[in-house]
């Protein structure tokens, strides 16, 4: 999919989906090219968690949470527990960086076509603490802010890793 934020036409689901594939597609740019032991390395000494391939399967069960759990009210069967809530950054290291990005991408054609498929309005099956349900569109605002600020992660850590900048 070509990495691009100029949506098709100017109507708010447009919008939103071309913003958020764009900053998917990012998380791919932000890792080409990427070394498996580059994958793997922690650079900042106070957050061992922090790598780049931790940070993809967190953006892959993000969007599992949110659309599988939240949205559609489905069992939670993400990697994470009460005693290891950050389990899905340990789990990374041990699978390809390039397994754990097809991976990603699969799941976001799978959300293209849930979302494509539902009106904005839609709440979700579960609440969130403190708001209540909130809607498809809610849930996509915050899949792109969320996203695009874990782009931001990528991009230091890939710099601190390689020094490749500017992807």
């Amino acid at each position: 999919m070509p990495r691009t934020d100029i949506p098709s036409g100017w109507d708010e689901r447009t919008i939103l989906t071309t913003f958020l594939d764009y900053a998917r597609a990012t998380v791919h740019a932000k890792c080409e090219h990427l070394a498996e032991a580059d994958a793997r390395r922690a650079p900042l000494s106070t957050s061992p968690l922090m790598t780049l391939a931790g940070l993809v399967n967190h953006l892959r069960w993000v969007e599992y949470f949110w659309f599988q759990v939240m949205l559609l009210g489905e069992e939670d069967h993400g990697p994470w527990a009460e005693e290891d809530p950050d389990r899905e950054m340990r789990i990374a290291v041990e699978v390809p960086i390039a397994q754990l990005l097809d991976e990603y991408e699969a799941q976001c054609a799978r959300y293209r076509d849930l979302v494509a498929s539902l009106d904005l309005d839609t709440l979700s099956k579960r609440p969130v603490r403190g708001a209540g349900p909130v809607t498809l569109r809610w849930i996509l605002f915050h899949l792109v802010e969320e996203t695009a600020r874990h782009n931001g992660h990528l991009d230091i850590l890939r710099e601190l890793t390689d020094g490749v900048t500017g992807t």
